[in-house]
């Protein structure tokens, strides 16, 4: 089976392709950074021995993303698995972000994952097909400092839901991952350790999520979120009323933001 995975050259998506090697799926990487899916594609083959192919692409370009798909073709590839990863965030609040940065996190985080979802269903492998969407645990939330970022992931979460259903006549299994804090970048553990005890509590390791991840959306789940902790906030979260939720989120999220911009 042919694994494809957007944002490869990150570290979630570096974790799901070493994850799927060792099942010993071939993959197909792109990512914006060129260099560094080289890397990791001579890496992965190097340990695993199974068949990675690599192409840079701009995800918001549709050439970029018409040559992706015409390069699988050439190469005789039909997809099985989409792990739709790419996705970006700026830190800070919406007046103090440029529009471009705003625009962006919807180009990429919504836009483009449409386009590759709409796109891959036309290229993919006879027998089951699985779909895999990276959303946040911040999606189930109003998020004073995080809004473009939150309402992009909540979109996603809501869109796979309904395209899971919509789907499934025809073999297509959808799960959306919906995590807490991910030790993703240097970044990510900034903003970790600047939220103290709650960032350690709600974070988890990515190599627990990704293996975890790829065994529920084969078993056919819908929705991960992954640690205890974090099903308990999504819960809690459900019973408090959305305005008083958005202040005593803008009260936690307004100091330990603070912290980690000034660091």
């Amino acid at each position: 089976m042919y694994v494809l995975i957007t944002g490869a050259a990150g570290g979630l998506g570096r974790a799901f392709a070493n994850e799927c090697a060792k099942r010993g799926y071939d993959l197909y990487l792109t990512d914006i950074s060129g260099p560094g899916l080289e890397r990791i594609g001579h890496g992965i083959t190097r340990r695993y021995g199974v068949r990675v192919l690599t192409r840079q692409c701009d995800l918001t370009r549709d050439d970029d993303v018409a040559g992706l798909f015409d390069d699988a073709a050439e190469n005789g590839v039909k997809f099985g698995m989409l792990l739709n990863v790419a996705g970006v965030d700026f830190e800070g609040g919406f007046r103090e972000r440029r529009a471009d940065e705003l625009l962006k996190i919807v180009r990429l985080n919504v836009e483009a994952t449409l386009r590759m979802t709409h796109k891959v269903l036309n290229y993919r492998a006879e027998g089951p097909f699985y779909l895999v969407f990276v959303s946040s645990l911040a999606s189930f939330y109003p998020m004073p400092l995080k809004a473009t970022y939150a309402a992009s992931k909540s979109f996603l979460r809501e869109f796979a839901c309904a395209l899971g259903e919509e789907l499934r006549p025809l073999g297509v299994r959808v799960l959306t991952l919906c995590p807490g804090g991910l030790p993703t970048n240097d970044d990510a553990i900034s903003g970790i350790t600047a939220q103290g005890f709650w960032g350690d509590v709600t974070t988890n390791s990515l190599e627990k999520v990704t293996r975890r991840t790829i065994s529920r959306v084969l078993k056919g789940y819908s929705i991960y979120i992954p640690g205890l902790v974090n099903w308990l906030f999504r819960l809690a979260g459900a019973l408090v009323p959305r305005p008083l939720l958005a202040r005593l989120l803008y009260a936690r999220w307004s100091g330990a933001q603070k912290e980690w911009l000034t660091v």
